[in-house]
């Protein structure tokens, strides 16, 4: 089955693709590497480098294509650049998926996963873990275009007859990770931690998240290629860990023994997120398999060796 990726340079994009790869599909991926980084490519797979706010280049990679399959996790992830900029969060976001199903349904395109993020459509939920069935009160730009790329899927489901999953993320974790997504604290913790400096936590820390490592979001990206279901499945443990927890964790795994410093808290800052993963269990036969503690180590071990080959360690905002 042929499969165009879309932000398959990227952290989790990528690990999908390694995924698509590993059971023998054929892979194109799309991406104009503006946060996605080359030595994320797998080589087995087809690189185009595009923007897909570009319809003209979109069209082109559509028609020469001709996937079955659209994985859509191109975005713009930054939470605190959506609330910057949310001109350029709905451009890249809503305007760039449009390119994609506009120009791909017209190429016979027949299925889209799609990423979205449980971490922030639901806001700040009445009831923990949430459902998909809960409402849905995004509390930031991002979220709000995750919601509406959503509703389009729903419509072009609808009026052409494609099929679609979206998978509402908690927030993801593992190596490869970018310090400026959604879960983008524990690549700050742990960058600032073999750098040997002391990570400041926004607020209390007890802000909490549900947290899953990569590898296995990746299995539900494959687990979804052949089920035949549509709308949201949450893709979470149902449980929540707070950050000084985290930072404690991360300390004992890397070794480095540095102060709970904490700052000031975050303005608008949601305070707990976790996600009910049982539909994904009926729908998908999906569950996460890896423990916190296990994946944060896998995840300090990939940037270990980032310093052991000479490159830089993540980079990020200097609060988390």
């Amino acid at each position: 089955m042929k499969i165009l990726v879309s932000g398959g340079a990227g952290f989790i994009g990528s690990h999908v693709v390694d995924a698509y790869l590993a059971a023998n599909h054929e892979v194109v991926v799309v991406d104009d590497l503006s946060t996605g980084h080359a030595h994320n490519l797998n080589p087995a797979a087809r690189f185009v480098r595009a923007d897909i706010r570009d319809r003209a280049a979109v069209a082109e990679l559509m028609a020469r294509e001709r996937p079955a399959v659209l994985n859509h996790h191109a975005a713009q992830m930054d939470v605190r650049r959506s609330v910057a900029d949310p001109v350029f969060d709905a451009e890249v976001n809503l305007v760039g998926l449009l390119n994609l199903l506009e120009e791909g349904r017209q190429q016979g395109l027949r299925q889209i996963i799609f990423a979205s993020s449980g971490g922030t459509v639901y806001g700040d939920a009445q009831q923990l873990p949430a459902r998909e069935g809960d409402p849905t009160v995004p509390l930031c730009p991002y979220g709000v275009t995750k919601l509406a790329s959503e509703n389009y899927l729903h419509y072009f489901a609808h009026a052409y007859g494609m099929r679609y999953v979206t998978l509402r993320y908690a927030n993801i974790y593992g190596p490869r990770q970018d310090p400026h997504g959604e879960a983008g604290v524990i690549a700050i913790f742990i960058g600032q931690l073999l750098r040997n400096e002391s990570p400041v936590i926004n607020g209390t820390g007890r802000q909490t998240r549900d947290y899953v490592y990569v590898g296995d979001v990746a299995r539900a990206n494959l687990l979804a290629l052949d089920r035949d279901v549509n709308g949201p499945v949450n893709i979470g443990t149902g449980g929540e860990t707070d950050v000084n927890r985290l930072f404690a964790l991360l300390c004992t795994i890397t070794g480095v023994q540095a102060p709970e410093r904490h700052g000031p808290a975050k303005l608008g800052e949601q305070l707990r997120s976790a996600l009910d993963p049982s539909r994904a269990r009926a729908v998908l036969g999906w569950e996460a398999s890896v423990p916190l503690a296990d994946g944060l180590a896998k995840t300090v071990a990939y940037f270990r060796q980032r310093v052991d080959d000479g490159r830089a360690l993540p980079a990020g905002p200097t609060q988390a």
